[in-house]
């Protein structure tokens, strides 16, 4: 058993037992008297009366051991208002416990420096410095003998703790170790953290003496027995910081730690290195400062480094946004977080629609009414859609007519009405959109594509850029528009086909079957693809529409989605070919309202919002009052059958206007929309003319039937079409002035654009200035043609006529020269006089 008397150990032969294992008896210690002793022992962070200094006798010495107290406690010296040092015994108190006595780090420093009773080596442990923040402890011990030295007692400490090692609880893969004290070590409380490195200083013993600095051998010699030294830098010979100093390196910081500790005030003398007057070593903490590590690190090996963090980046943004992204598109097409399929939202749009007009929500009866005329007129059409997208045939349903002709109306608010899964990609919004970032943005809206980082574009391309010029190869972090756009596409297809195998339930019938089985056999569950707006200024995006069409066709191919294209072009098949090159498409073409049609959904408008009852009698409806829609069939036959211009005059009835004065009005108003996009020279980057735009208005308000246009290969014969014709019409076309009909595949005549133009173009014809003016303008570049032809006649008459003997051959071909000379000129005079009566008519009228 162990006893304590004062502060000196005793053993006897006994054995104990710590929390239920076998321990020899010099390892144990009675909890009571080992309270005494902490309680009469313990000094804490500062040292001997808080002076940072521990003194000693002439029998005295100092042990430092480490590993008593975890390294991970240095956080609860930076908790506020918590005095570390107070709370330290009540801690160890508490711990310290029969059965927790293995657990007590100031008993494992009395077990370690307890050594033998055999050995007859008397020791008396006088003070105990325990270090939180270095976790371990100074032990003050003093020497009953003389004849034995501090340097055998740290040696047989060593050996002890080397031969039966103690592990604490909190660090079982290490033992204590315990060295001895050396120098005048400075027990300071500051916050200064331990480190691997420490900084050696030089310092003389005596205000006159000089200090030797140390080589890298005698440092090494004198602190390798601490542990593994990984580096020792010595201070520049040309520096001039003093006192001079040099930094150790070691590979772990408990080794920096003992070192520091035990080498701390150590005096060196003449045989040592010190000099003749010696030399003091201090010792601090220094933390490795790696200024610019990772960005000399990166320029170093940027051309690794580089692409990996773009593969990391690329990762992160698969693993964590693309299932995100995902999700926001199968919302977008089962309409989830829209209010019109939520019947609370229902109910509420009820109410408040009875409540007062003025708060309704829902469509208007002015709209559902007009929507049934249209259906009426084009049920079949309606169908067949219908049927189409109940088919399993994988090709593209194309839904082709003029601006106005209703086909959004048709394919969205009566065919798709009632379908639950569908999305619409406008093209347009895409089309108009400003640089690749809003491009991207356009089409991730039209989709239900977020969160977009519009931004990152622009960073991730500086980026790319920056890293080209200072490694010559791009990084890859800057996607171009191409890919992104296959990107946000590629999440939607994804969306597309989870939203179609939602209804493959496992307990179904169809359970059995295969992803794409189950597809090719429900073509009813396959959501639709809208594209509306469909080559749209093809001429500008190509691309794009390219881009479509392929992502359509894998939809299709895949028995993911019905893909619907609504276009105006006549030329769609061009482009959809080169996606489904092998495949017939299914086609509705649709027109302007028929006569009867156009006139019941005007009346329609008219009667849309009139109250049936007042006061529970009916009353007449607006249609039924007015008297003046007698006129209404002849201003239908004059404005057609488009809709947008039945709509228009609609709402000129409902103002109270008689039909002949709203069409008059509306056609003022083309007449008006005609010369500003068309005749006048506002616009350098059009493709026509004025002079070419007014000879085709011309010749169409004087065609004998504006039903059948004008011959399209007589136009291309006129000397104005003559160069580049074909190119001009077109354009024409896609600008909506005309509408090129076909015949057996190639183009046969040449219409208005609208029906309500046939009378505009008569209209612009029947003014005298404006018809004078424009003439005019024709016959002179008729005029600069025919002068440009008399200019290279003469000039290869002139030619012929220098050639030396003039021979006979060439005879017919100077006359000819000269009938085609003669001739132009005889139309240069007949443009001039024709030119002359014009502007005798400008300067006349006003």
């Amino acid at each position: 058993m162990l006893s304590f008397r004062g502060s000196q150990f005793s053993t006897s032969s006994a054995a104990s037992t710590i929390a239920g294992k076998y321990v020899p008896s010099h390892y144990v210690m009675r909890p009571k008297i080992a309270a005494e002793v902490f309680r009469r022992t313990v000094t804490f962070e500062a040292g001997e009366n808080k002076s940072g200094h521990i003194s000693t006798g002439k029998n005295e010495g100092i042990l430092f051991f480490d590993n008593i107290f975890p390294l991970k406690l240095q956080w609860l010296l930076r908790i506020p208002f918590v005095n570390v040092e107070k709370s330290l015994p009540e801690l160890l108190n508490k711990v310290n416990s029969p059965k927790d006595a293995t657990a007590d780090p100031l008993s494992t420093v009395y077990r370690a420096t307890f050594y033998r009773a055999t050995d007859k080596l008397p020791l008396k442990v006088t003070e105990v410095i325990p270090r939180l923040r270095e976790g371990g402890a100074f032990v003050k011990f003093s020497r009953a003998d003389d004849n034995t030295t501090n340097d055998e007692i740290g040696g047989l400490v060593m050996k002890h703790l080397k031969e039966h090692p103690i592990k604490p609880w909190f660090n079982p893969f290490r033992r204590v170790r315990a060295d001895l004290v050396r120098g005048k070590p400075w027990v300071e409380d500051l916050y200064r953290m331990p480190s691997a490195r420490l900084r050696v200083e030089y310092l003389a013993p005596v205000p006159e003496a000089n200090p030797v600095e140390l080589t890298q051998e005698n440092i090494f010699t004198l602190f390798r027995r601490f542990g593994k030294i990984s580096d020792i830098m010595v201070q520049p010979s040309d520096s001039k910081i003093v006192p001079r100093y040099a930094y150790i390196d070691f590979s772990r910081m408990p080794s920096a730690i003992i070192a520091k500790n035990c080498m701390h005030g150590l005096l060196l003398d003449e045989a040592a290195g010190g000099g003749k007057l010696g030399t003091m070593l201090r010792l601090t903490f220094e933390r490795k400062i790696k200024i610019h590590y990772i960005r000399d690190f990166i320029s170093q090996h940027s051309r690794t480094v580089i692409p990996i963090i773009a593969a990391i980046l690329a990762g992160i943004t698969v693993a964590v946004f693309d299932p995100i992204r995902t999700f926001f598109v199968k919302m977008h097409v089962t309409q989830t977080f829209r209010l019109e399929g939520n019947k609370a939202w229902q109910w509420i749009r009820r109410q408040l629609t009875a409540a007062h007009k003025a708060l309704s929500f829902r469509r208007s009866k002015y709209e559902e009414e007009g929507l049934a005329a249209i259906y009426e007129d084009r049920k079949a059409s309606v169908e067949q859609l219908r049927t189409w997208l109940i088919e399993t045939e994988n090709t593209f349903i194309v839904v082709q007519g003029p601006r106005g002709s209703g086909k959004r109306e048709i394919v969205l608010a009566q065919a798709l009405h009632d379908r639950p899964n569908k999305v619409v990609i406008d093209c347009k919004p895409i089309q108009d959109a400003n640089g690749d970032s809003n491009t991207i943005l356009a089409l991730s809206r039209e989709v239900g594509y977020r969160p977009v980082f519009k931004w990152l574009n622009s960073i991730s391309s500086l980026i790319d850029l920056a890293a080209q010029s200072t490694i010559g190869t791009k990084t890859g972090f800057s996607e171009t528009l191409d890919g992104q756009c296959s990107k946000i596409l590629g999440n939607t297809a994804t969306a597309l086909k989870e939203v179609a195998l939602e209804g493959k339930k496992k307990d179904a019938k169809d359970a059995s079957l295969a992803e794409d089985e189950y597809l090719e056999s429900h073509p009813e569950k396959r959501p639709v693809v809208v594209i509306d707006n469909f080559l749209h200024k093809s001429s500008d995006s190509e691309w794009l529409y390219d881009k479509l069409a392929q992502w359509g066709a894998a939809l299709t191919t895949s028995n993911i989605a019905h893909v619907v294209f609504l276009t105006d072009e006549v030329s769609f098949t061009k482009s959809l070919s080169k996606a489904l090159p092998d495949r017939v498409f299914r086609q509705i073409a649709l027109g302007d309202l028929s006569t009867e049609a156009a006139k019941r959904y005007v009346i329609k408008h008219l009667d849309a919002e009139a109250d049936d009852e007042t006061d529970g009698e009916k009353r007449l409806t607006p249609s039924q009052r007015r008297k003046d829609l007698g006129e209404l069939d002849t201003c239908i036959e004059i404005l057609g059958g488009r809709l947008t211009d039945l709509e228009f005059l609609a709402r000129r009835l409902k103002s109270g206007q008689s039909p002949q004065r709203a069409v008059q009005e509306i056609i003022e108003q083309s007449a008006s929309e005609i010369i500003k996009l068309y005749l006048l020279d506002s616009d350098a980057t059009r493709k026509w003319t004025p002079q070419q735009a007014w000879l085709l208005i011309r010749e169409l308000a004087n065609a004998p039937d504006s039903s059948s246009g004008i011959r399209y290969n007589e136009l291309l014969l006129s000397d104005l079409f003559s160069s580049a014709g074909e190119s001009t019409l077109q354009a024409l076309e896609q600008a909506e002035l005309i509408t090129i009909t076909s015949q057996n595949g190639r183009p046969a005549s040449v219409k208005p654009g609208k029906p309500v133009y046939s009378a505009a173009f008569r209209y612009l014809t029947g003014d005298g200035v404006l018809s004078s003016r424009m003439n005019l303008s024709i016959l002179a570049e008729l005029l600069k043609n025919e002068n440009s032809s008399i200019a290279k006649y003469e000039a290869e008459l002139r030619t012929l006529a220098e050639l030396p003997g003039r021979p006979r051959e060439l005879v017919p071909r100077m006359k000819w020269l000269l009938s085609k000379a003669a001739a132009s000129q005889a139309n240069v005079e007949g443009y001039e006089k024709e030119s002359a009566v014009l502007k005798n008519r400008l300067k006349m009228e006003f």
